[in-house]
């Protein structure tokens, strides 16, 4: 998980932003942690080494859900599965801890958007999908923008 954020801050001359997802906190027992207490476990823990993010970090939102942050209600709707995994679904469903549930939900933890200056959605990864081979994708889309 914690590879996207390196990959982030290479892209730092770029508007890069770290969205924490709080349907997927839960399953990693972090749901209660306060968004300075994210911060010092990438600082002192994963990555850790001082690691400070050079991307703005927003607050945790939900992304599945009738709660579900508006930002991932359009992400999901414009990009309604992952492109690496199109059968990507939860295997265990005591994990579904949101209603309504939805076909283009994110299944789980380090699901991940790539998405144009212009705000386009323009991939989805599963949490399979390695997150350094993201790199590519960015590189193909910023020599379609230049």
């Amino acid at each position: 998980m914690y590879k996207i954020f390196l990959l982030l801050n290479k892209c730092h001359d770029r508007k890069s932003i770290g969205l924490q997802m709080r349907n997927e906190l839960k399953k990693l027992n972090i749901e209660n942690s306060m968004n300075d207490e994210i911060l010092r476990s990438l600082k002192y823990v994963r990555p850790g080494n001082g690691f400070e993010p050079k991307f703005q970090l927003l607050e945790k939102v939900n992304v599945n859900g009738k709660d579900a942050h508006p930002l991932f209600v359009f992400l999901k709707e414009k990009l309604p599965f992952p492109s690496d995994d199109a059968t990507a679904l939860m295997n265990d469903p005591k994990f579904i801890i949101w209603s309504p549930v939805c076909r283009n939900d994110i299944s789980w933890n380090f699901e991940k958007f790539l998405v144009t200056p212009d705000g386009e959605p323009y991939k989805r990864y599963s949490r399979n999908f390695l997150t350094i081979d993201i790199e590519a994708d960015i590189q193909e889309l910023l020599k379609k923008i230049k």
